[in-house]
């Protein structure tokens, strides 16, 4: 018909009416088709490119400030490492200022040492770090010795991302994501490029920047997935892929060291890299058009593990970005149209619905109603992003997995959040280590060395069996079975068996007779009940034996041998931040001992050992008050009971356990003071200076005890808290000019 009435020509009016309307159609569907999927005027599709680098990919925040000041809309986004990171995060919704903030106030060491935060971990993993402070956990199974995948798991940055994308939580296509977005991984296996473009926002971030060795490898899709950098820094080629028109590359990587500063093996191993990486980021870079951008931020010798500075390489991005900004500015939007881009945006996020449930996926031997009693939760209300990552952190606490993660999940009508679990992959059988140096610089030396074996996780309840070796001054062996009797892991029996050595030097008329050897052995079993997260309460049992050998002084003086039994009472707290060198928090040990002589002890008398210690900390400024009752009853000739001070923050004039006796006490308070870092980099530590005032004595008698004449003392130090532990160098003073120097690495007395 319409064929008809444009061939006839008394339809001429009507003709010309119909061909206008078709027009208009067909140039209305032809706009629409066009436009680019936000429904936005035809534009060129805009892509950016963010390279890998470490703590430079910071850069890659002032350049998104930039374009966004300019006015630039970005259509899609490829990154790898630090550049998939901050282009996940961006693509995720979160704004460049949001970015700034976010990176400024990680704690980047505490994010990559990858230790649950200790008020998360139960009470026998405290103990852990504190007497095996060793930064290194060994496998054991079948007899070999089993070596983690990575020195670093990712677990507290993968928590980190989970926090800051779960307004994208439900999409698993990242080409619905606000912005689309590709994350570039290397497969170790092959040797390839793998581009991750659906699933996991989080994992495919975390997989992109697993740098080998240091990160332990993502495994995904059946792949194992390490840093993308390997393969393509700045993928180019990606961009190209996701149909881009013109093509924004941001490049930041460490430049190539000048002849004049290779000055080691680690400079060259460095530099090869360097140079392997940069080859295939040339080749990608090559195919730049001229309607393409690169930006190159002058970061100099800005290091890509100085995370401690990260804030700084924001700027360089921004100031790199502007030096282009002639250029750019033909890419600009007007003001209307670019924030209704930015609204458009905005509109692929979505508001978190209420948490029906929580649950707990592991497929270990430990029970679902021991694992779900951690989280704390609510239910009833939307998900809260830091109450969940301090459920992950509480179950990673465990110390059994080597990752935990969640995610918000829809059973039916129901929306919930589902924790899963990965076992670590060198258990089932784990070794931790410790060392105890104490030198006074004089050759008087105190050296320990410890390990410890936990089989972890023995049956649905938690069990498991510890094993402690300690050769050195003070050798010893002990092995404990824990056996939780409830879900809930409070209750709890403890069978174990100690083998110990220790010194003691004996005193007549003040003075220094001999130091005793004393060996003991006891059978023991404790019924005990957790306190939360942060204490111990135990009764017990025991029986043994033991002699008391002199090993310095008159061969003449008596030695004995000696049966021992009785009960016990034990009640501890640790609420400290860091078992070895506490900002804040309290550590109380108190214990009770009855002989019995119904029990097979030789002697019968009661024993009380206090020990009670306490920090503050404002700013850099840390107030640690300690207090140490010991006393006897009734044991004032028994020197297996005596209790020795001397040493280290334990009267630091004398020497290590110089004086000793039945009745011993002491007070300190020490200030010390962060300094700063040894060096601006995440893998430095801390350094401390310090001074303290120590006062106690020991007795012979109760009649004799009186707080007029202890032994005033003081000290001045200086540490740092090392992979081995916190080493100190100090110098003490007696009231009496008696004087020390030490150095003491490994556990603290703090």
């Amino acid at each position: 018909m319409i064929f008809h009435a444009l061939r006839n020509p008394a339809s001429g009016t009507v003709a010309a009416s119909m061909l206008f309307a078709i027009s208009m159609l067909v140039l209305t569907a032809a706009t629409a088709a066009a436009a680019d999927g936000d429904g936005e005027p035809d534009r060129p599709r805009i892509g950016l490119v963010l390279g890998g680098g470490g703590a430079r990919g910071a850069a890659h925040i002032g350049v998104l400030r930039e374009l966004e000041r300019l006015r630039i809309p970005i259509d899609a986004i490829a990154g790898t490492s630090m550049g998939a990171v901050v282009g996940g995060l961006y693509a995720a919704g979160m704004t460049p200022t949001e970015l700034e903030d976010l990176v400024a106030s990680i704690d980047w060491a505490a994010a990559f040492r990858d230790e649950a935060d200790r008020n998360n971990s139960p009470f026998r993993r405290k103990q852990d770090d504190e007497q095996f402070p060793i930064r290194l956990e060994l496998g054991l199974r079948e007899g070999e010795v089993q070596i983690p995948l990575g020195f670093i798991q990712g677990q507290k940055l993968g928590l980190i991302l989970r926090e800051n994308t779960l307004q994208v939580a439900g999409i698993d296509d990242f080409d619905r994501l606000p912005i689309p977005f590709r994350a570039v991984a290397s497969d170790i296996r092959s040797g390839e490029a793998y581009v991750l473009s659906r699933g996991d926002l989080p994992t495919a971030m975390r997989a992109s920047m697993a740098v080998p060795g240091a990160f332990a490898p993502v495994v995904l899709d059946g792949r194992t997935l390490v840093d993308g950098g390997l393969v393509g820094n700045v993928p180019v080629s990606v961009i190209r892929e996701m149909d881009v028109d013109i093509v924004i590359a941001v490049d930041v990587e460490f430049p190539l060291y000048g002849a004049e500063e290779i000055a080691s093996a680690i400079d060259v191993t460095a530099q090869m890299l360097t140079i392997l990486i940069r080859k295939e980021t040339r080749r990608q870079l090559a195919t730049l058009g001229e309607g393409d951008f690169l930006i190159r931020p002058e970061l100099g010798n800005f290091g890509t593990t100085n995370f401690a500075e990260i804030s700084r390489a924001v700027e360089p991005g921004a100031e790199a970005a502007a030096a282009q900004s002639a250029r750019l500015s033909r890419l600009a939007l007007d003001e209307a149209a670019f924030e209704q881009h930015l609204a458009t945006r905005r509109q692929g996020l979505r508001s978190l619905p209420q948490v029906d449930f929580l649950s707990v996926v592991d497929d270990g031997p430990l029970s679902a109603g021991f694992l779900e009693d951690r989280l704390k939760s609510g239910t009833g209300v939307p998900p809260d992003a830091a109450a969940l990552s301090a459920d992950a952190d509480r179950l990673y606490g465990l110390a059994t997995f080597e990752h935990v993660d969640y995610r918000l999940v829809e059973q039916g009508e129901q929306n919930g959040v589902e924790f899963f679990t990965r076992a670590k992959s060198w258990g089932p059988n784990f070794l931790n280590f410790g060392v105890d140096l104490e030198d006074d610089l004089q050759g008087d030396t105190a050296f320990n060395l410890s390990a410890r074996m936990t089989r972890r996780g023995i049956n649905r309840f938690g069990a498991e069996w510890r094993s402690d070796l300690q050769i050195g001054t003070e050798p010893y062996l002990k092995t404990e079975l824990y056996q939780p009797l409830s879900f809930d892991s409070r209750l709890f029996i403890a069978p174990r068996i100690v083998l110990e050595q220790t010194n003691f030097n004996a005193f007549a008329d003040q003075q220094s007779i001999a130091r005793y050897r004393i060996s003991d052995s006891a059978l023991a079993l404790d019924l005990g009940r957790e306190l939360g997260l942060w204490g111990e309460l135990r009764f017990g049992a025991f029986v043994g034996k033991g002699n008391a050998k002199i090993k310095v002084g008159d061969p003449a003086l008596p030695e004995s041998s000696f049966d021992t039994g009785g009960f016990e009472a034990r009640f501890q707290v640790d609420t400290r931040d860091n078992a070895q060198i506490p900002l804040r928090g309290s550590r109380v040990d108190i214990s009770f001992i009855q002989s019995d002589q119904g029990l097979g002890a030789d002697f019968k008398f009661q024993l009380l050992q206090t020990e009670m210690a306490t920090a503050w900390t404002r700013g850099r400024h840390t107030l640690n008050a300690g207090l140490v009752f010991n006393t006897s009853f009734k044991t004032d000739d028994l020197v297996q009971n005596f209790f020795p001070l001397g040493g280290f923050l334990n009267l630091s004039g004398l020497a290590r356990g110089e004086i000793s006796g039945p009745h011993a006490g002491l007070v300190r308070l020490a200030y010390y003071r962060r300094t700063g870092e040894t060096a601006p980099n995440i893998f430095d530590a801390p350094l401390y200076v310090g001074a303290s005032i120590e006062a106690g004595d020991v007795w012979q008698t109760q009649s004799d005890i009186s707080v007029s004449d202890v032994l005033a003392n003081g000290s001045v130090f200086a540490g740092v808290d090392t992979f081995f532990g916190p080493l100190f160098i100090g110098a003490g003073l007696s009231e009496g000019g008696d004087s020390n120097f030490y150095l003491s690495l490994g556990r603290s007395p703090l």
